[in-house]
């Protein structure tokens, strides 16, 4: 007596397999030991899952793994110039943009750049490719003062060769150094110092808008811009302005000595062209980058010492980033004791 086939397993839904694969999987199922051939099948087919789920996990972590060393072998060699350093050449630095703390041209980049300069025996001279229309004066005073120091220290001349614009905390820099050159078109000077806001009195009394400000200390809400500027507040701010301006006048007169030209108009916030620069004593010639190192370094090879923030750094500074704010959500999703 023969055993008959099993019935097929039910099906949820309409069944749209064709005649064929219906007829084969009904022969599968009806030879003997069809359970324990399924079993298999399913057991081979999870440990190859797993198998891949392993591969993929070995793969990503190598790939964590050499980022990671690409990442560090590229911070270690961050600023290093391209080229042999001990062949006689001439040092680049450039100042290029806003100087502010953080930005590229902040005190921290510029004077590393130039303490590397100075001690390489082959840099016969450091020249400052500057175009700033300025910015902190207190960088400015930083690398003023750390151009003196290493120019002393190392017996080096330094140069400072215009661009565009040396003006404002750009000159206060550029007074340091041993000579400035310019284009005949470069934008000079602006040696004046200036603090801006916006008041908004007026017309929040217009639009009938009270300002609550409570503060701790008579002056502490000085210049709030939704507040009224009082005559003390004023006078303090523009005692400071002219302490600012007097430190920035004896910084040139310091760095171009003899060479000014002093006029009524010299320190009161004006520029002028780059001849007009060097009529005034502000700038000594007319000169660019290739002719400073061919003329007057007598070394045409030029290395760039700059320090740029390079794709290592920025992925690193993304990262960090993205691993704070991944802790900051981390501690805010733990339940808070009650």
């Amino acid at each position: 007596m023969t055993e008959s086939p099993p019935p097929p397993p039910p099906s949820e839904g309409p069944d749209f397999r064709s005649e064929a694969d219906r007829l084969a999987t009904h022969r599968a199922m009806s030879e003997p030991g069809w359970e324990r051939a399924a079993l298999e099948r399913l057991m081979y087919a999870n440990l190859e899952e797993q198998r891949k789920t392993r591969r993929w996990r070995t793969f990503t972590r190598l790939a964590w793994l050499a980022f990671f060393v690409a990442l560090f072998w590229m911070l270690l060699h961050r600023g290093a110039p391209s080229t042999d350093v001990t062949a006689p050449h001439t040092a680049v630095i450039e100042l290029k943009g806003e100087i502010a703390s953080g930005s590229d041209a902040s005190a921290e980049n510029v004077v590393a750049a130039m303490r590397s300069a100075f001690e390489d025996e082959g840099a016969k001279a450091v020249v400052l490719l500057i175009n700033s229309p300025g910015g902190s004066p207190v960088q400015a005073g930083i690398m003023y003062d750390e151009i003196k120091r290493l120019r002393t220290k190392h017996n080096k001349p330094v140069y400072a060769v215009v661009e565009e614009s040396c003006a404002s905390a750009a000159y206060y820099t550029a007074a340091a150094t041993d000579r400035i050159f310019v284009d005949k078109a470069s934008i000079v000077g602006s040696i004046g110092v200036l603090m801006d806001g916006f008041g908004f009195t007026g017309l929040m009394d217009k639009l009938g808008i009270e300002r609550r400000l409570m503060t701790a200390g008579a002056n502490k809400g000085f210049l709030d811009p939704f507040s009224p500027q009082t005559d003390r507040h004023r006078e303090f701010a523009q005692q400071m302005l002219d302490q600012v301006h007097r430190q920035f006048i004896d910084a040139v007169k310091a760095g171009r000595g003899k060479r000014l030209k002093e006029t009524p108009e010299l320190f009161s916030g004006l520029f002028w062209s780059g001849q007009q620069a060097v009529e005034l004593g502000l700038a000594d010639q007319l000169g660019n980058l290739d002719f400073v190192a061919r003329e007057v370094v007598k070394a045409e090879e030029l290395v760039d010492y700059t320090r740029r923030e390079n794709v290592a750094e920025r992925l690193a500074k993304r990262f960090g980033a993205a691993v704070g704010e991944g802790a900051v959500r981390a501690m805010r999703s733990i339940p808070a004791l009650r």
